[in-house]
């Protein structure tokens, strides 16, 4: 059986009506993303952090998966499939992807301050300034923060590795360190892009091209990988 290996973004979410930074001008309600995603400014202002990914988390708890979600989750009838994905909601989750690597994190979830390896499901959507871990430490999103490194990118290159096709959908291949997986495909690999604005990096490594929306472009790409690998 062959494996698919699926990098998604911010895109793919958005067609689920969940609110990115990038389509917002990197603004959240007035707000930079540097003064509610990184380290410095849960330093400085740990409530409007909190409140920022309460909502969050609050809107990811409403919306549902779209066409393209599903489309991956489909796949998994005829391939192996692992969904690496930038994004912190469950939505591949609710689709049905049983294999699903969280590069940035997840929103569900929150950890200890003293030690990062007590990892909690929120229940509920509510985190508060005051809610601790066993350890008696404040609780913090269990988000990479700007700034912050990228545990789980060592397995996700090892999972493009023994990668036999490759898609990207919802991404323009610009967020780095998450664009590099690119770099650690196997020269045979077949490529597959899904996203409305194809980037020149794209061109360059012969993906094959969908200039599209995920939720148009994967159903495609499904149907297409069905008929030619399976």
């Amino acid at each position: 059986m062959n494996k698919i290996v699926v990098l998604t973004g911010a895109g793919i979410s958005a067609e689920s009506g969940l609110k990115t930074f990038r389509d917002s001008g990197g603004l959240w309600e007035g707000h930079d993303v540097t003064q509610v995603a990184t380290p410095q400014a849960w330093a400085r202002d740990r409530e409007l952090v909190l409140e920022f990914y309460n909502q969050r988390r609050k809107q990811a708890l409403e919306v549902q998966p779209n066409a393209g979600h599903l489309a991956l989750a489909e796949l998994q009838e005829h391939f192996e499939v692992m969904v690496i994905t930038q994004n912190i909601d469950a939505l591949h989750e609710k689709a049905g992807s049983e294999n699903v690597l969280h590069l940035h994190g997840e929103i569900q979830k929150v950890r200890s301050t003293l030690d990062e390896n007590l990892v909690y499901e929120l229940d509920g959507w509510e985190l508060r300034d005051g809610d601790k871990c066993e350890k008696g430490s404040q609780l913090r999103p269990h988000i990479v923060w700007f700034g912050e490194t990228v545990p789980m990118m060592e397995p996700a290159i090892q999972e493009a590795q023994s990668a036999d096709i490759f898609i990207v959908a919802g991404t323009s291949l610009v967020v780095y360190p998450a664009a590099s997986l690119i770099d650690f495909l196997r020269p045979e690999t077949p490529k597959y892009i899904v996203d409305p604005s194809i980037p020149d990096i794209a061109t360059r490594n012969n993906f094959y091209l969908y200039e599209e929306t995920a939720t148009s472009g994967l159903p495609k790409v499904k149907e297409h990988l069905i008929a030619n690998h399976v």
